[in-house]
């Protein structure tokens, strides 16, 4: 195979460096707070001339990868980013993003590690990582729980908007699973705004006699929760809202949230 002359050499070197600012610039566009972004905005943060910045912003605009609006002059990420999002987005499985951070969250607790999806007004766990201790929790997978009823339940209902809220608790009564579930409309809200605070719920034996657990909401590109992780243990050992576990475990749905497209406010 011949080799490359230096001319060619270079002109490879300087095509690569094209692609790669406009793959920044693009990103760009993803990283950034506003919907829409200046030329001289998107220069500076790059460290890019003006020019160079306009000559990548109309290649992109050929493809449908950034639109720009006529009057103002700004630019947004097109049809062609939104439809790469959601091939993304549609391909991705939860579970599977989940399964090493499960692995990881139940390795250091020592505890069993879960991960649970909503269907219609229940919550149901469809993967657990169990620990290798003669005292263990282990979940019933596929078995659909009511949404007031534990962490995972509450981490659910506290991250769905108000109305949402409203319309299951019209729905259904509060009924005990446990003498510890919570069973009174006024005082599911207000651990709800709890929850919703600090990020996370717990629960002391309110859907498992005995049972200790806590749980954070994994969140999409668009901030709804699309599943709950939680980790949980024998109440006599496990306490779910010391510092270390409750930093791992947010950790951990951080980071799947991250997967999905979700970004801190």
């Amino acid at each position: 195979m011949p080799t490359p002359s230096a001319p060619e050499e270079e002109s490879q070197s300087r095509s690569i460096a094209a692609v790669e600012r406009a793959m920044d610039v693009l990103l760009y566009f993803g990283r950034a707070d506003q919907p829409d972004l200046g030329v001289t905005e998107i220069a500076t943060a790059l460290g890019l001339t003006k020019a160079a910045v306009h000559r990548i912003l109309t290649a992109l605009r050929s493809r449908e990868l950034i639109t720009v609006d006529p009057v103002t002059r700004r630019y947004a990420l097109g049809p062609a980013a939104v439809a790469l999002g959601r091939a993304y987005l549609a391909r991705t499985d939860v579970r599977a993003l989940a399964a090493p951070e499960l692995k990881q969250l139940s390795g250091r607790a020592r505890e069993t590690a879960t991960l649970s999806l909503r269907r219609g007004d229940t919550r149901l766990y469809v993967d657990q990582v169990v620990p290798d201790q003669e005292l263990r929790l282990e979940v019933s997978l596929g078995i659909p729980f009511p949404l007031n009823a534990g962490a995972s339940s509450k981490a659910f209902l506290a991250f769905l908007p108000d109305l949402e809220v409203d319309a299951y608790l019209s729905r259904h009564p509060l009924e005990a699973v446990t003498d510890r579930t919570i069973v009174d409309p006024a005082g599911l809200r207000k651990d709800l705004a709890a929850i919703r605070k600090r990020g996370y719920a717990t629960s002391l034996g309110e859907r498992q006699p005995g049972a200790a657990s806590i749980a954070a909401p994994i969140l999409d590109h668009d901030g709804q929760v699309v599943a709950v992780i939680s980790l949980a243990g024998p109440a006599l050992r496990f306490t779910p809202d010391t510092e270390e576990v409750v930093a791992d475990l947010l950790a951990a749905a951080g980071r799947i949230s991250a997967q999905l497209g979700h970004r801190d406010a």
